[in-house]
């Protein structure tokens, strides 16, 4: 048996407990793909034989999360895992979901309802390895491939045609041949999926290592049109170009650049606001860096996180683009403020020195006071600036 990481080891009890109350019980799922990858895994899913019901009886401290498809979330040594009693599922509705599941008793069946072979792995509690579907070897030839038949599999969830291709982005693997002429033919199915659902899979997608074979899968396929707000055009030229080391953030910033700026896509992909905030705020400093380089006052508007964000678009976008990270953030660090907080201007030291009550020419003053502090025109300090707003006079 090989060393397992401590993930596993921790969830070992898990198993023992279930089979020493005479069930059934394996690691299941991804966390098998991931080890047998050596890749490193965050959850870690198990199946068992044993009802609902009696897994509650075995342990102590349980959550019902989804106890009607058998998913019981059993906490040990405080710690969550879930548990899903070996099932088989009946005619799904909407292609999205199963309309019952019945329980079984057979791991193997169980198995044969999972999406892809790589997924339809499993280990029991000695490390031997239960495969009945050719997983392994996919996991070899590094391949994604359907359970059974593409057709069916993707008829029953659509959103494993995205699951597909996001894991072709993760890990590297390129699709056979019969799930990606399947992925061709039912495409059009996207549209019964919940746009969260396919928000989830696509920024896991973004996220890859691998992401520039998703986008030839995306274009060629042309499961793109089905996404919201991608176009033909966008997908191709993000394929065309070298994307791998863009992280979730930048490859938005990207994808919006490329769709002439037009920012309401990611209102389409139902992406939280502060996350649309910041892209937008990319997207329109990348605007501007195509037209005229990074100055001390654009870098202290942008912020560093953003700057390096639109340089590494930059570079992407326009391989004649020359600007160095570290320059940037050489300039980044030499400015004399970093945000408002520091300028030593109050609205208050502003009515004070006036007399005047509040009003929007405070604001004014304060974004011309910060631009010449910026810009070197004057140094950071109360005196100074009071003596370079000419209000020394004033009482």
């Amino acid at each position: 048996m090989k060393m397992l990481p401590t993930l596993f080891k921790q969830a070992l009890p898990v198993l023992e407990k279930l089979e020493e109350a005479g069930y059934q019980a394996y690691f299941v799922g991804g966390a098998v793909r991931d080890l047998l990858l050596n890749r490193p895994t965050n959850d870690i899913d198990i199946a068992t034989s044993a009802l609902p019901q009696e897994v509650k009886g075995v342990f102590p401290k349980t959550i019902d999360v989804g106890i009607e498809h058998g998913t019981v979330v059993v906490i040990y040594n405080e710690t969550p895992y879930e548990i899903t009693t070996f099932r088989s599922e009946e005619e799904y509705k909407d292609h999205r979901r199963p309309e019952s599941v019945t329980f079984i008793k057979s791991l193997k069946e169980d198995l044969q309802r999972r999406d892809f072979t790589i997924n339809a792995i499993a280990m029991d509690r000695s490390g031997t390895i239960h495969d009945p579907f050719g997983g392994e070897v996919d996991i070899k030839a590094k391949t994604i491939r359907t359970v059974g038949s593409a057709d069916e599999r993707f008829k029953e969830d659509a959103l494993r045609m995205m699951r597909a291709v996001r894991f072709m982005a993760q890990l590297g693997f390129k699709m056979e041949n019969d799930t990606f002429e399947s992925i061709k033919r039912n495409g059009n199915t996207l549209k019964y999926i919940a746009v969260e659902r396919l928000s989830a899979e696509f920024e896991k997608l973004l996220g890859g290592r691998f992401k520039k074979a998703s986008f030839e899968s995306l274009s060629e396929t042309g499961l793109y049109q089905f996404l919201p707000g991608l176009k033909a055009n966008v997908v191709t030229s993000a394929a065309g170009m070298p994307i791998n080391h863009l992280s979730t953030e930048q490859m938005w910033i990207m994808l919006v650049h490329l769709s002439k700026g037009d920012k309401s896509i990611l209102e389409h992909w139902r992406l939280p606001s502060k996350k649309i905030k910041y892209i937008s705020k990319g997207v329109s400093f990348l605007s501007d860096r195509m037209k005229i380089p990074w100055d001390q006052y654009s870098l202290y508007l942008a912020g560093i996180s953003i700057a390096l964000d639109v340089q590494e678009v930059y570079h992407v976008v326009d391989p004649h683009e020359s600007t160095d990270l570290q320059d940037l953030k050489k300039m980044y660090e030499k400015l004399p403020i970093k945000d408002r907080g520091e300028l030593a201007l109050t609205g208050n030291d502003l009515m004070g020195w006036t007399g005047k009550s509040g009003g929007p020419w405070i604001r004014d003053i304060i974004e011309k006071t910060e631009k010449a502090v910026i810009q070197g025109e004057v140094s950071n300090q109360k005196t100074t600036i009071r003596e370079w707003l000419g209000l020394c006079n004033h009482q």
